[in-house]
């Protein structure tokens, strides 16, 4: 798979991309031929993941301190990635997202808002920043990384749950609307994927159990790793997945079916 086709060069813009998922996706995005940008509110995460896809002969600019859920910041990062690549981004890659926990009636309008902000907002702000070039060029792709939680529910984690339920929602609308553009919109909601947030969660106590546990509990016996949800998105951004849009593509090992 590949993102350049004879006579053209693709641009894609991952957001969330200096750890975990979004660097597994930056990387492989960066292997398969798009020129790739590395978006992170971590300005050194950002630079780290696209000196490691330039260190193994790939193209990739680090674009740090964006704040998915600020408009203004949005609209001009997608402009600074357009002049520094020459090219409008033909692939997004909506995987910024922040994590809470909090029993229902602890959540604050604060808390509730901030989560909204980043997981639901900030991909809705980076689509609309990113279409109108997907628009003139006739082909796009976006995939939005949103949660298996968003399938089963989670308890403690209401504000979370509707953020990510909300960004399946609006992949299935967008799909709807853009398709007759060729633009295809899909969604990856991983499960159980060994991530520094969910070490972090072992950490705090909030599994019920080590990630080894888990990870045997689960039907393939292991925990996912970020390239497990990187190689589902390199299918859907590719030329080969033009049939596949509005559809929610569960990498979870089984836990989900």
């Amino acid at each position: 798979m590949t993102g350049e086709r004879p006579g053209e060069r693709r641009t894609a813009l991952v957001t969330g991309g200096g750890s975990g998922i979004g660097r597994a996706i930056a990387l492989r995005l960066a292997e398969d031929g798009f020129a790739t940008a590395v978006l992170d509110l971590d300005t050194e995460a950002a630079e780290r993941v696209a000196e490691e896809a330039r260190q193994k002969g790939h193209e990739a600019v680090a674009f740090g301190g964006v704040d998915v859920s600020d408009r203004p910041q949005v609209d001009d990062a997608v402009r600074r990635v357009r002049e520094t690549l020459g090219g409008p981004a033909l692939v997004l890659v909506n995987n910024a997202g922040v994590s809470a926990t909090q029993g229902f009636l602890k959540i604050t309008d604060e808390s509730w808002n901030r989560i909204m902000a980043v997981n639901l907002n900030g991909p809705f702000y980076f689509c609309q920043a990113v279409v109108p070039g997907m628009k003139d060029a006739g082909w796009g792709r976006i995939v939005n990384i949103s949660s298996s939680s968003a399938q089963s529910g989670q308890q403690y984690m209401a504000h979370y749950v509707a953020s990510k339920a909300g960004l399946i929602g609006l992949t299935k609308s967008l799909a709807l609307e853009l398709g007759p553009a060729g633009i295809t919109v899909n969604t990856i909601p991983p499960g159980f994927v060994d991530t520094p947030m969910l070490r972090d969660s072992e950490e705090r106590g909030l599994l019920g159990g080590s990630v080894s546990h888990h990870a045997e509990l689960t039907p393939v016996r292991r925990a996912g790793r970020p390239e497990d949800i990187a190689a589902a998105c390199s299918f859907l951004v590719s030329e080969e997945a033009g049939y596949v849009t509005g559809q929610v593509i569960g990498v979870n090992g089984g836990r989900n079916t």
